[in-house]
């Protein structure tokens, strides 16, 4: 519990904050430029392929969420260090929110793309699931008084939900679905043009900065309620 009672951490945490808060605007309307003015329509889609620039980043950041909170709670398992729980807890409702982003957004992009808002596919179905293990998540420090026994069903709810990640990201390709395969590759070739990478790396890189500023207001709010928990024990 040292780790609470370091008064840095305020202090670091406050200085981040001011920080991104001083680009992130700036930042914003240059990623809004590039992805509603500056990059091209779509060949097929025309302008509705704009709402990729917020669907994609908001998949990417609500998979890569859940996968670090399922991270952390097995090194909490293995090493029972309470600031991976504080850590987890304060990036659960922002990785829940952008699951819901991506779902509404993806939603959205289907009628004109597809036809239809919603179809039961076996990507949108995986991501309504994740959606479900982010409320599970949540709601269990909401519902379960006991500290010890909620970090422990959270911890369980959310290394269940890891086994749901690769079947969001594998699912184009295991069965047959309205979602194209993956456009952007990391270990191949993108089949993006540049006019659309760049636009849609910026929103995504604009994103991670508005959830790390959620993320830090968070954290220090979890931090505070630590430290006054234990001022009333001792009182």
């Amino acid at each position: 519990m040292n780790f609470f009672h370091n008064s840095n951490i305020f202090i670091w945490v406050e200085k981040l904050i001011a920080f991104i808060n001083s680009i992130f605007f700036a930042v914003l309307l240059a990623a809004l430029s590039f992805a509603l003015i500056f990059s091209p329509p779509d060949y097929l889609q025309g302008d509705s392929v704009r709402i990729m620039y917020v669907h994609v980043p908001a998949a990417w950041i609500s998979l890569a969420s859940f996968t670090c909170i399922a991270l952390l709670s097995i090194l909490n398992f293995i090493f029972k260090i309470k600031n991976f729980t504080l850590v987890a807890k304060s990036i659960a409702p922002i990785g829940f929110v952008f699951t819901c982003i991506a779902i509404v957004t993806g939603s959205i992009w289907g009628q004109p793309t597809w036809g239809t808002f919603w179809a039961w596919d076996a990507r949108i179905t995986s991501m309504v699931l994740l959606g479900i293990f982010y409320f599970v998540f949540i709601a269990t420090y909401k519902l379960i008084s006991k500290e010890e026994t909620a970090n422990k069903v959270a911890s369980i709810v959310a290394i269940l939900g890891l086994i749901n990640i690769p079947i969001i990201k594998y699912s184009v390709e295991w069965w047959s679905t309205l979602h194209q395969p993956a456009s952007i590759k990391i270990a191949g070739s993108s089949t993006i043009h540049s006019s659309m990478l760049m636009p849609l790396l910026l929103m995504f890189f604009t994103l991670l900065l508005y959830c790390a500023l959620i993320f830090l207001m968070k954290y220090k709010t979890e931090i505070i309620r630590i430290k006054k928990k234990n001022l009333y024990r001792k009182i």
